[in-house]
């Protein structure tokens, strides 16, 4: 590994633990073995470093949830999307992209809140599309009565909201509770509702 994403790496893992403002650059040094002056060598400074980390984790993230769904499409519906919100808690205290990733989404750094804003909106919409076309897909399939895949699938997206903020405000226990009180419901309501818009 070159020393650039070792820097970005060992930021990434400082900035998911201390937040953007607790992230120091001289701790991220030292832990990279070399001077803090060697860090511009490779970013312009603590701004650079944390986009860049937060462009990675993003790219990452959106990478294990394709992975995810590919490898479990051809499981019942309800169990393949079930099981990527129990992935997505168990990533969240396993792998520090995550965590950063939900954190930051969170709670960006006030003065870099539109540029991490800019990043997360489109990765967030970009899920929404793929859990549409999935939820569409199995409509189309008659594997489930859908009338409304593509409101299922913002409902999915609120679903995941709350579950994952219960991660980063709470704990794994508080998350599953919700997880547990939700889906039957969630599930049942997306087969059998019918949506009107006033």
């Amino acid at each position: 590994m070159n020393a650039k994403q070792t820097l970005l790496d060992i930021a990434l893992r400082h900035f998911a633990q201390n937040g953007y403002e607790g992230a120091s650059l001289q701790h991220i040094a030292d832990e990279a073995g070399i001077k803090k002056p060697s860090i511009y060598a490779h970013y312009k400074g603590k701004d650079d470093l944390f986009i860049k980390a937060l462009k990675h984790a993003l790219k990452e993230e959106q990478r294990r949830i394709v992975r995810y769904v590919a490898r479990h499409r051809h499981l019942d519906l309800q169990i393949c999307l079930k099981g990527l919100l129990q992935y997505m808690q168990e990533e969240y205290t396993q792998n520090a992209e995550t965590s950063f990733l939900l954190r930051m989404s969170y709670f960006p750094p006030s003065s870099l809140y539109n540029e991490v804003m800019e990043l997360i909106y489109p990765f967030l919409e970009q899920m929404e599309r793929r859990m549409t076309r999935l939820l569409e897909e199995a409509a189309t399939a008659k594997i489930i009565p859908l009338p409304r895949p593509r409101e299922a699938a913002v409902a999915f997206m609120t679903l995941v909201d709350g579950i994952l903020i219960e991660m980063v405000y709470g704990e794994h226990g508080r998350s599953q509770k919700r997880l547990d009180a939700s889906w039957p419901i969630y599930w049942a309501g997306i087969q059998h509702v019918e949506i009107t818009t006033q």
